[in-house]
């Protein structure tokens, strides 16, 4: 859970804080700041693709080599001053953090097994939520003590170097763990897969790419939206640690939901969820309705990728790496295209609402996609 916190709360997701600080300082513009989440969203892809791809057999190793990354990276984004710099660092950090998440997670899951505590697992995806909260709720204090987005940047550098610490001696070498594969046994297809079970492969697939791109847009911009909203409120401080909070509550609730029942519906209410989020801070641009967007938008937020990768072994069983591989892909291609839609459309417009209604239209049709997959392909309850 700590590691998640350092490597995606901290690595990957406070950007999202400091945004309207560097924003501030004028050390870039929107278009710089689109580039920035952009080639975050790039290395995270890549990243993940590198997992599925490619079998480790030094898991501690990449935990550990990323947590030190995530460190450095952090720092210097605080420390160097460059576009080109920066689109590196945030491009590597999106690398890194993919890592830590897979080979941490699957280090952890594994031990959990082994210990005879499986369903502990959840915990571990609280992660990402804790870390924004923490990077959030220390935002707010940076900016009334008048501090730049630089010295924001050496703090949260901080702050994953001590999560990193307090977890170091935790991961140890142990051979048993050496053939630990963070994708999966098998890469290759089951033979005699049906014509019906291809197709709702396919349709899965880019179902679940509309959730990277639904949510990404409010996820980056979501402090400059509120400020913009709230120009003299100490509200948009704390609605970047609410989605933090929900992500959170929402991987541990995940974990209650019986895994033999269709995924399928659970993904349809949790997409209508988050286009809900989305649509109430177009609607409801005050506290309560950034408030309450947040929490719809962060709930479902872990809850989709256990769902759907729960739903990727019912498709592929024990060949279902090479099929979570291909909507990770599609879930970071949808996040890749969201910032430089947003800040197009923010060109033309003036505002963030016309990216936003296009984001609803993503989580509705994918929504749709999974409830139509439900009623037209229905499995037995004890699947």
């Amino acid at each position: 859970m700590l590691a998640l916190a350092a490597a995606m709360g901290v690595g990957r997701f406070a950007f999202t804080p400091l945004l309207p600080m560097m924003l501030h300082d004028g050390t870039l513009n929107l278009n710089t700041a689109g580039m920035l989440a952009t080639a975050n969203y790039i290395g995270y892809f890549l990243g993940a693709m590198l997992c599925a791809l490619h079998r480790s057999k030094a898991p501690i190793t990449m935990i550990k080599g990323g947590l030190v990354a995530t460190v450095l990276l952090t720092w210097g984004m605080g420390l160097l001053h460059n576009d080109i710099l920066w689109i590196s660092l945030r491009l590597i950090s999106g690398m890194v953090s993919a890592f830590v998440f897979v080979y941490s997670s699957g280090w952890c899951l594994h031990k959990l097994t082994q210990l005879g505590y499986p369903e502990l697992g959840g915990v571990i995806f609280c992660g990402p939520g804790i870390g924004i909260m923490l990077t959030g709720l220390s935002s707010g204090p940076m900016v009334a003590h008048g501090w730049s987005a630089d010295s924001g940047w050496l703090a949260f550098g901080a702050l994953a170097l001590l999560l990193a610490l307090m977890i170091w001696r935790t991961y140890r070498n142990d051979p048993a763990d050496q053939d630990l594969s963070p994708a999966g046994a098998s890469k290759n297809k089951p033979a005699g897969e049906t014509a019906t079970v291809k197709r709702e492969v396919h349709l899965q697939v880019i179902a679940y790419g509309m959730a990277g791109f639904g949510y990404i847009i409010t996820a980056t911009f979501l402090p400059v939206i509120a400020r913009q909203a709230l120009p003299d409120s100490f509200w948009p401080d704390f609605f970047w640690p609410i989605f933090g909070f929900g992500v959170a509550l929402g991987a541990f609730g995940a974990t209650r939901l019986s895994a033999d029942g269709d995924q399928r519906r659970l993904l349809t209410i949790s997409y209508l969820m988050q286009a809900v989020g989305v649509s109430l801070s177009i609607l409801l641009p005050n506290a309560f309705g950034f408030a309450l967007s947040c929490l719809l938008l962060g709930l479902p937020f872990t809850a989709i990728t256990l769902f759907a990768m729960r739903e990727a072994r019912r498709l592929r069983h024990e060949h279902a790496s090479s099929l979570m591989g291909l909507m990770t892909a599609s879930y970071g291609l949808g996040q890749i295209a969201g910032p430089p839609l947003a800040t197009a459309l923010v060109h033309r417009s003036g505002s963030f609402s016309p990216s936003l209604c296009v984001a609803v239209v993503a989580l509705l049709f994918g929504a749709a996609m999974y409830y139509r997959l439900s009623r037209r392909h229905p499995y037995p309850i004890s699947q």
